[in-house]
């Protein structure tokens, strides 16, 4: 795992960062770090902003932070797996956890998609994104996974790019070994290095039969059971980014 200091607080901002340069902080940046943390002038934070590495800063402003100095880059910019997380969206706290852990688990973009049985018609794709921030500000990630507007599941399906591999997590599917399934799309070419993925994640409902044959018509599919136990919806889509990623994405190193 690549160095990081997990000791220091760390801040989204979303200006250009260079040495020298200054950040005004918004209010909400300047209550964390003087009324949350308890920072004063001169405390030393990590800055980043999707685009230009991590930096070291060091808190300005007399009575409150007001402001950053950048001083020096700790680690250059990377990038995320081109691996795309497609959900059925929860509701409240169950979404923002799927975010979170999605971040985490290094998804690129989230893509919600209302689907029959889906729980929720109305998603808050900005608090989707303050989710996305405050989980790469908390973990050491760099790049931001991009939030997409909700799309019902068959356009989704018919713009998506056709050489894209779509792992169908399936609760209907025949219950196999998911680890062989991934190593044979493995062998056949199918990791993130050399094609994108998506990771589809049903409602709690389940597909309807015309979503599954709707589904099984599309090109570059793998339909994946998650085990023999039926999992909430959150819990599959940890269970099956982290299947993903161990097989087909970035966990064991680059695969570019």
């Amino acid at each position: 795992m690549p160095s990081h200091d997990f000791r220091a607080p760390r801040l989204f901002v979303d200006v250009p960062l260079a040495q020298d340069a200054r950040v005004a902080l918004d209010r909400d940046q300047s209550n964390y770090l003087g009324n949350v943390l308890r920072l004063g002038a001169g405390a030393p934070i990590l800055a980043f902003n999707g685009r230009d590495g991590e930096w070291q800063a060091a808190i300005e402003g007399r009575k409150r932070p007001d402001g950053l100095v950048i001083l020096q880059q700790t680690r250059p910019q990377d990038r995320l797996p081109d691996l795309t997380y497609v959900f059925a969206p929860l509701k409240h706290a169950r979404l923002d956890y799927v975010v979170q852990k999605a971040v985490e688990m290094g998804a690129a973009t989230l893509q919600p998609v209302q689907t029959r049985f889906t729980q929720t018609s109305r998603v808050n794709t900005e608090r989707m994104r303050a989710n996305v921030t405050e989980a790469a500000e908390q973990c050491g990630i760099l790049s931001l996974a991009a939030v997409a507007e909700p799309v019902p599941l068959e356009r989704f399906l018919g713009q998506r790019t056709a050489d894209r591999l779509l792992v169908f997590c399936d609760e209907a599917a025949e219950v196999e070994s998911p680890i062989q399934s991934l190593q044979q799309a493995r062998e056949a070419g199918h990791d993130q290095g050399r094609v994108g993925i998506d990771v589809l994640i049903g409602p709690e409902g389940g597909f309807a039969q015309e979503e599954r044959a709707l589904l099984l018509r599309q090109p570059k599919i793998l339909r994946l059971a998650l085990g023999p136990r039926i999992l909430r919806a959150d819990t599959a889509a940890v269970a099956a980014l982290a299947l993903v990623q161990a097989v087909l994405g970035d966990w064991g190193g680059s695969t570019t």
